[in-house]
C-alpha cells in the first residue's frame, strides 16, 4: 500500500515537473534531464561507440528538448519523447558519420591474428551486435521499456520489436556460450 502511494506520488512530482519545465522553469528542466542522464548515456552508448558522439548526441538531445518541451502533448510521456530526440540525434551522428572515411579503414591489417573474443563479456557482446539489435536489447533491459513503447520509439510493428529481441538473444546467447567454451579449454 505504501509503494503504491509512493509510486502515485512520483509519478505527480515528474508530471508537476515537466507542466513547471513547460512554462519556463529551467530548474524544474535541470532537475528532469539530470533524472535521465543514465538512459540517456546508456542509449548512446549502445548506438554510438565513440565518447565524444556520445556526448554531442546527449548534448543536442538536451538543447532540442529545452527548445521544444512546450510542444510536448502528454506530461506523462517526457522520457519517451526524450529518448526519441536521443536516438534521432544518435542517427544524425551515424548517417554523418557514413559519409566519412577514416584512416583506419585505409590501413592495411596487422599479419597477426587477435582473439576477439577471448574476453568478451556481456557488455562486449551487446555491442557487437547490429545497431538495429543493440538498441531494442537496451530500451528493453537496460530502460525496463515494454515492447509497444519500443515500437512507437522506433516506429517499428510491436512484433519486429519482439523478433529483433528473439535474434539478439539468440546471438548474445551464442556469444556467451563460445566465450565460456573458450575459457574451459584455456583452463585446462
Amino acid at each position: 500500500m505504501k509503494l503504491t502511494a509512493l509510486l502515485n506520488t512520483n509519478i505527480h512530482k515528474k508530471k508537476g515537473l515537466v507542466a513547471l519545465a513547460k512554462i519556463g522553469d529551467n530548474e524544474a528542466f535541470s532537475t528532469l534531464i539530470h533524472e535521465n542522464k543514465r538512459n540517456l548515456y546508456r542509449i548512446a552508448k549502445a548506438m554510438l561507440y565513440q565518447e565524444l558522439d556520445i556526448e554531442d548526441a546527449i548534448q543536442y538531445t538536451i538543447l532540442s528538448a529545452y527548445q521544444n518541451i512546450k510542444k510536448l502533448k502528454k506530461d506523462e510521456y517526457f522520457r519517451t519523447w526524450l529518448i526519441r530526440i536521443l536516438i534521432n540525434h544518435c542517427n544524425n551522428i551515424l548517417r554523418l558519420r557514413k559519409r566519412t572515411i577514416s584512416l583506419e579503414e585505409l590501413s592495411f591489417p596487422s599479419a597477426s591474428y587477435e582473439d576477439t573474443y577471448k574476453d568478451m563479456d556481456l557488455q562486449e557482446a551487446i555491442f557487437s551486435l547490429k545497431e538495429d539489435l543493440r538498441i531494442v536489447i537496451i530500451l528493453f533491459y537496460y530502460e525496463d521499456l515494454p515492447s509497444k513503447d519500443i515500437a512507437k520509439l522506433l516506429k517499428v510493428p510491436e512484433g519486429t520489436v519482439r523478433s529483433r529481441l528473439s535474434i539478439a538473444r539468440k546471438f548474445l546467447q551464442k556469444q556467451l556460450n563460445l566465450e565460456n567454451e573458450n575459457m574451459d579449454t584455456e583452463d585446462i
